[in-house]
């Protein structure tokens, strides 16, 4: 069917979140235009056209059909990559190319359309020493932090730091022996760990914060949600089972850190971590445009579903 000013919805699968934001739309009569984009070329279509006057055309999946030139919002959540798997290698990454830079550039320039966040921009934001240097920039507090492909240089930074943990600059998935998915995780690292390894690709050390608890904050458009998350884990995304949740209040200053810190990517919604030291200062440890959320509005009663709904929306007060 065609409904003007949909809201575009663009991700896996298998998306909790992405679940319940779609159920809080539907209730209000708004309607959604699901999709993945690794769906391209099977069950997903596109035929966009583009003169002097802009852009317009169709998207079409099995159900819906979107007008491209009225698109009232796109969320964009982690969809899969483009696939070919029945052209030879060089077909394939021929084809992978095309459908990147044809329909991924042409959902990234949907006239009016309210993004959630931009696909560009996240990737921009994805970079860690980015946001790092955004995060300073905008007046946060950081843990010193190396980057570096370089061993002496990271035996010298811990030395100098004492206690500092390693981190992934992204966290690709990988299968351990019995096909299970799993990731690098964050650990402290010693000098005796550094070999000449180190100088095989680059790498994150950073000093450990002596935390006394950690805080996400999610900002989704005007709106604020800051929760504490109370563990014993380095890394409390390790075990949620052992985690404890409370609302609390960011301090002066940080919200409008947070709001700097987006602006400067262009986001209009951001996963923010913190670690928070036992004399009550934060730390900021990381944003993540693409950050999970849900979980914790049953924890907290925060209405986090009905935010999102709202920004997609594009409801005023």
């Amino acid at each position: 069917m065609t409904h003007p000013a949909p809201v575009l919805v663009v991700t896996n699968l298998d998306d909790p979140t992405t679940d319940l934001v779609i159920d809080e739309l539907h209730g209000r009569g708004v309607p959604v235009v699901r999709f993945d984009s690794g769906d391209f070329p099977a069950t997903l279509s596109v035929a966009a056209t583009l003169t002097s006057d802009g852009l317009t055309g169709t998207l079409t999946t099995p159900s819906r059909t979107a007008d491209l030139g009225r698109v009232r919002s796109l969320y964009y959540r982690r969809p899969s990559g483009f696939a070919f798997p029945h052209l030879d290698e060089q077909t394939a990454r021929f084809a992978v190319t095309q459908a990147r830079y044809g329909i991924g550039g042409v959902l990234a320039a949907l006239p009016g359309c309210l993004y959630v966040n931009h696909p560009h921009r996240i990737g921009d934001a994805e970079f860690k020493p980015s946001g790092l240097a955004a995060a300073a920039a905008a007046g946060f507090h950081l843990p010193p932090t190396l980057i570096t492909s370089t061993p002496d240089a990271a035996k010298s930074f811990i030395q100098r730091h004492r206690r500092v943990i390693y981190k992934p600059l992204s966290a690709p998935l990988y299968r351990d022996d019995n096909g299970v998915s799993c990731t690098v995780k964050v650990a402290e690292v010693t000098t005796d760990e550094i070999h000449d390894a180190v100088s095989g690709t680059a790498h994150l050390f950073q000093q450990r914060i002596d935390k006394a608890t950690d805080i996400r904050v999610t900002v989704i458009g005007d709106r604020i949600f800051a929760v504490r998350i109370d563990s014993d884990l380095l890394d409390w995304r390790t075990d949620y089972s052992r985690l404890a949740y409370s609302v609390v209040a960011p301090p002066p200053g940080i919200t409008t850190s947070l709001r700097t810190y987006l602006s400067h990517f262009r986001l209009v919604f951001g996963a923010f971590d913190f670690a928070v030291d036992r004399e009550g200062q934060w730390w900021f440890l990381e944003c993540n445009p693409s950050g999970q959320w849900a979980w914790l509005e049953p924890e907290t009663g925060l209405p986090m579903v009905a935010a999102m709904a709202d920004l997609l929306e594009r409801k005023t007060a």
